[in-house]
């Protein structure tokens, strides 16, 4: 009987994907741990490796094909000794000008799992990553009980054994993000049109559907960045030419938003059917523009690191988001996050949450207006700063709390320093 291939999970909640690209054609053989196709989610484009010796007898799904469920069956490949006449014993191949395969039938469903349940005891089901991590770590698949799909060995269960045995865990491989989409030549009547790349459809999806149906509401507060500016300026002169940090305004205000969270906890929280999520770790994600979209890569505990520390991995981070060289586990997850179109001279502005999380933080430009101190009207470096709050998780109040923290913070910044 051929051995299955089917769509793995690559990325944190993955539920479907673009299978981009075949590297290998059918007739061709194939090794374990070899790159045999690439999968475009909507944040990254990543090498599906093979996991099994054999050839590849059957593409199932044809490349360029959008929707492809994670664990839908996707090829076939043909053990060693078996010809193709094996495959005949399989569901007939899909016509190559199908783009979008049809979803799997309930019998053909239920045909499929029964022969994942008849297959032989040493056939051993699991994700390409949890494979790699099991061979870097020297563990033995036959020994792991699998909690994916139909019994399949995933990275959690790996990094459960790990955990069990004080072994660190593995890191997967770096993934690159899909380039910008080409853009189709311009129509007679003047009209250029650019296709949806996978990214753009799922950034579409996700911010409709949060707009949609989570109660979003705003609140404003006016930072003096004076005493922030002025304390920037000192510790870069500190650090003097070679120095291994160079700080920046944007790194101060995610520091702060960390701190804030640490005194308004409560607002670190998501919201579920059931409950509210409260979490224990303050993850901060910032949002980074590449082409073709957005990502937001994740600064863990960023209220415990020093801001040279913070500072260098938000710009590590930034730079590898940009040349399509994050992890999945560097982008997913976050509690809260920080978006700034300062840098572009947006005055203020307003964000769409980024679900799970129930609030995200827009940064405004520095600008210098005028404002009344002690009855005299002065000039100060002013910065608004917008909370955009999911209503169910989050009231009003509690809101206004954490603004409140983080506008005294970002105006009293020695406290970023203890």
């Amino acid at each position: 009987m051929p051995l299955e291939m089917r769509m793995p999970s690559l990325a944190p909640n993955m539920s479907e994907a673009k299978l981009a690209n075949w590297l290998k054609a059918e007739g061709d053989i194939v090794s374990p741990g070899e790159p045999i196709a690439e999968i475009e989610t909507d944040k990254a484009t990543l090498e599906v490796e093979a996991e099994h010796s054999g050839v590849l007898g059957r593409i199932v799904v044809p490349a360029g094909s959008e929707g492809v469920a994670v664990d839908s069956l996707i090829a076939l490949i043909l053990a060693e000794g078996e010809d193709a006449g094996a495959l005949k014993a399989v569901s007939p191949p899909q016509p190559a000008a199908v783009v979008q395969p049809a979803p799997l039938s309930a019998n053909a469903d239920r045909l499929l799992g029964e022969k994942i349940a008849a297959a032989p005891a040493a056939r051993i089901f699991a994700s390409p990553l949890a494979r790699r991590m099991a061979r870097q770590a020297g563990l033995e698949l036959a020994a792991i009980a699998g909690n994916g799909p139909h019994g399949r060995i995933v990275k959690s269960d790996i990094e459960r054994v790990l955990a069990g045995s004080g072994k660190p865990v593995a890191a997967p491989a770096p993934v690159r993000q899909p380039a910008a989409p080409e853009t189709v030549p311009a129509q007679h009547d003047g009209v250029t049109v650019v296709p949806h790349s996978t990214m753009r459809k799922v950034i579409a999806q996700r911010l409709s559907a949060a707009k949609r149906d989570i109660p979003h509401f705003y609140l404003q507060a006016e930072c003096d960045l004076g005493a922030l500016m002025q304390l920037r300026a000192d510790l870069n002169a500190r650090s003097g030419e070679g120095a291994d940090f160079r700080l920046s305004v944007n790194d101060l205000i995610v520091k702060a938003a960390a701190l804030a969270l640490s005194r308004v906890p409560a607002v670190n929280a998501s919201w579920s059917e059931d409950a509210v999520l409260l979490y224990k770790n303050i993850d901060v994600a910032v949002a980074v523009a590449i082409p073709g979209g957005l990502i937001t890569p994740v600064i863990r505990n960023a209220d415990t690191k020093g801001l040279a520390s913070l500072s260098n991995e938000i710009r590590e981070l930034a730079a590898r988001g940009r040349d399509g060289k994050l992890k999945p586990e560097e982008y997913g997850g976050g509690g809260f996050t920080v978006t700034n179109l300062g840098m572009y001279g947006i005055s203020a502005f307003s964000a769409i949450i980024n679900p799970p999380q129930s609030c995200i933080l827009a940064i405004g430009a520095g600008e210098e207006r005028a404002v009344v101190r002690d009855g005299r009207i002065v000039a100060a470096t002013m910065m608004t700063a917008t909370l955009s709050v999911d209503h169910r998780a989050v009231d009003g109040a509690l809101g206004a709390q954490y603004l409140a923290a983080f506008k005294t913070i970002v105006e009293d910044p020695l406290t970023l320093m203890l």
